[in-house]
């Protein structure tokens, strides 16, 4: 049996202590490995598992798991393997918290890459807390925060009580829109239930692929809001350029007003973490697919995050799933389509200022 492992991970003051305490703590019987990346933050999480040390919860402060420092996380699942197969240690899951700015990238590569930890570790999901208070700023000012989004199966928004139902709508709209297809949760001072934490199966091949469904309507509206800013606003936080502390309302000098597309939402970020989707009912030709997706994978694989896919394959009448993290990439035979069931190519793809058309377009010359 493969050991689930979890990857939290989240904005700094989003409340992942507070979530992995009331994991550690709550009566579910499972004996949770914590395996702790914080590089010489103020590191307040050593009290929670000391107390919790009767509970074996292994506490390990060998730095970061970075890509600096890969080797560790390696080392560490290794060793947590290897005492639990010879009896020293119980446990039945890993769990590993990243800092506040990680890129779980790398991270999440360490369990596809190393024969030996894909052996004894299956990575369960990624999970992001978004802090709502602070979150346009730390969208605005920080790509690790927006990376954290582009790559979650799940998002968590903490803190959400304290700002007003218009900026949450806002931010989940703009966070909607870096990631489609991750369900979000607003959670209170990190009371998440197990079950919306573990066995959420983010990186399972699986014949389904969800993508919000209001993302996909809006989607064939009006184009998914490409506009062109003309001087592409990397904005920082403007303090102080008229706008409240909900972030509405700074409107710099477009000349034109991108606000209101018929529903309300305010897009003035044109964040660089974006998403898209591929959709077609043409079968897909294997080779040609194969040719392609190799061929962007090569080029823009560290700017892709996630992508996923449910394809319809010539010369199968299952369903093919593939999916993806940067340059790792691995796709499956699914469940037959069923009798009555439209065969359909749906893809998603997440990252970072991505050639949406050339990746729409490439798609489309690989159709039969």
């Amino acid at each position: 049996m493969l050991i689930p492992a979890t990857i939290l991970t989240g904005f700094l003051g989003s409340g992942k202590t507070t979530l992995l305490k009331r994991v550690l703590s709550e009566a579910h019987g499972q004996k949770i490995a914590v395996i702790e990346n914080e590089f010489g933050e103020e590191n307040i999480d050593n009290d929670i598992l000391l107390l919790e040390s009767k509970e074996q919860i292994i506490q390990m402060s060998n730095g970061c798991v970075c890509c600096t420092i890969r080797e560790d996380l390696r080392t560490t699942l290794t060793e947590l393997a290897e005492k639990r197969r010879k009896g020293e240690l119980e446990f039945d899951r890993v769990v590993i918290e990243t800092t506040g700015l990680a890129d779980p990238g790398p991270v999440a590569q360490t369990f596809f890459m190393d024969d030996q930890i894909a052996e004894s570790y299956l990575l369960d999901s990624i999970l992001t807390l978004v802090d709502a208070k602070h979150a346009a700023q730390q969208l605005n000012d920080r790509q690790e925060a927006r990376r954290q989004v582009g790559f979650a199966d799940q998002i968590f928004i903490s803190k959400s009580d304290l700002v007003s139902e218009d900026s949450l709508h806002a931010l989940e709209h703009r966070l909607k829109h870096m990631n489609p297809r991750a369900p979000m949760k607003r959670v209170h001072f990190g009371e998440v239930g197990i079950a919306d934490v573990f066995d959420l199966k983010g990186f399972n091949l699986n014949a389904k692929l969800d993508i919000d469904p209001d993302f996909l309507t809006e989607d064939a509206g009006h184009d998914h809001h490409d506009h062109e800013h003309g001087e592409h606003c990397d904005h920082p936080s403007h303090q102080g350029a008229g706008h409240d502390d909900h972030g509405h309302d700074h409107d710099h000098g477009h000349g034109h007003d991108d606000h209101d597309h018929g529903h309300g939402h305010h897009h003035h970020h044109d964040d660089d973490v974006k998403s898209f989707v591929f959709k077609s009912q043409k079968p897909f030709d294997p080779a040609k697919l194969e040719d392609f997706l190799g061929a962007i994978v090569n080029i823009y694989g560290p700017k892709m995050l996630r992508y996923k896919g449910v394809l319809y394959m010539k010369g199968t009448d299952k369903k093919v799933i593939f999916q993806g993290v940067h340059q790792l990439m691995g796709s499956d035979l699914g469940p037959a389509w069923g009798a009555g069931e439209e065969k359909n190519n749906k893809m998603v793809f997440i990252g970072i200022d991505l050639p949406r058309d050339i990746f729409l377009q490439g798609l489309e010359q690989c159709l039969v």
